[in-house]
């Protein structure tokens, strides 16, 4: 399944993320999945495994054009200047010539005079065709507004926290009012039963609403779930390192919920974000130093 971006760029829905997923397990989750038949990767350069991303994509034997290169540019290199070098790093350890999608991974409110430099350098890399589409991650709608008052190319993607727990309607609905792809990260709520990410939290892949829809379907909580997301028009990308949880979490197209199941789905919603709140100045995580290619 296909979405056409706000410039005509085609981009697979459904995507593999790497989030935290170890350097020396990314290559071969990435070949795990372009052999189970994803041509969608979505890495970052504060992932630190863009390298192992491209040795995945290589090994796969595929043309790189047939695989939409997705990643981020981290707020250590925002600035005009900064953000074209890392433009530079990314595809070094990517080892490619272009990417399909490159975004900005926070707002950083607390320097977003550097991030609308930032962003003014994805414009020029655009233009340049050194990239096909660019976007953001994280924004807010007030992020939105300020960047659009700014800038002159309405980003493609907003990529943010989105799962059945967390669905963030008033960024959803400020996404679809300038056309702008909300594209989910933790599509499957991975971050509300990750070790070590928070105490109590209930695990959305345990939700007995979920588990309901998918005993009808013959599906998996996960399946639901990402049937969910793309059956309402966003771009999804699920993490996993293991190969039948990489290729189950693929398996979303020969079925279809109904309005009331994606209803049930959409009732969930409990407004608590699990992740970073994009509004909070992490210094010192913002400080990291992305190395060079």
């Amino acid at each position: 399944m296909d979405i056409t971006l706000n410039n005509g760029v085609i981009m697979p829905a459904l995507g593999l993320g790497v989030f935290q997923s170890p350097p020396e397990e990314t290559t071969a989750a990435v070949e795990a999945a372009l052999a189970a038949g994803y041509r969608h990767i979505d890495t970052a350069a504060a992932y630190g495994n863009e390298r192992e991303v491209g040795a995945g994509i290589r090994n796969s034997g595929l043309d790189r054009s047939d695989v939409f290169i997705e990643t981020k540019v981290w707020v250590s290199d925002y600035g005009y200047d900064q953000t074209l070098h890392a433009w530079d790093k990314a595809t070094g350890k990517l080892g490619v010539d272009y990417l399909d999608l490159l975004i900005l991974h926070q707002p950083a409110p607390d320097r977003f005079e550097k991030t609308i430099a930032a962003y003014k350098a994805l414009e020029t890399l655009l233009a340049d065709g050194r990239v096909r589409a660019i976007g953001v991650s994280n924004f807010m709608p007030h992020h939105l507004k300020q960047l659009l008052a700014a800038t002159d190319i309405i980003p493609a993607v907003n990529q943010v926290e989105l799962h059945p727990y967390f669905t963030q309607p008033d960024v959803q609905a400020a996404d679809a009012e300038h056309g702008i792809l909300t594209q989910a990260w933790s599509p499957i709520g991975g971050i509300t039963f990750y070790p070590g990410w928070g105490e109590n939290r209930r695990n959305v892949m345990e939700d007995p609403a979920i588990a309901a829809v998918g005993q009808t379907r013959g599906k998996t909580p996960a399946q639901v779930m990402l049937r969910w997301h793309l059956q309402q028009g966003r771009s999804a990308i699920p993490k996993s390192t293991n190969p039948a949880r990489i290729a189950e979490n693929f398996d979303v197209f020969d079925f279809e919920l109904s309005a009331d199941e994606l209803a049930a789905i959409d009732a969930l919603d409990a407004g608590v974000r699990n992740g970073p709140d994009p509004d909070e100045a992490r210094i010192e995580r913002f400080a990291m130093v992305i190395p060079e290619a």
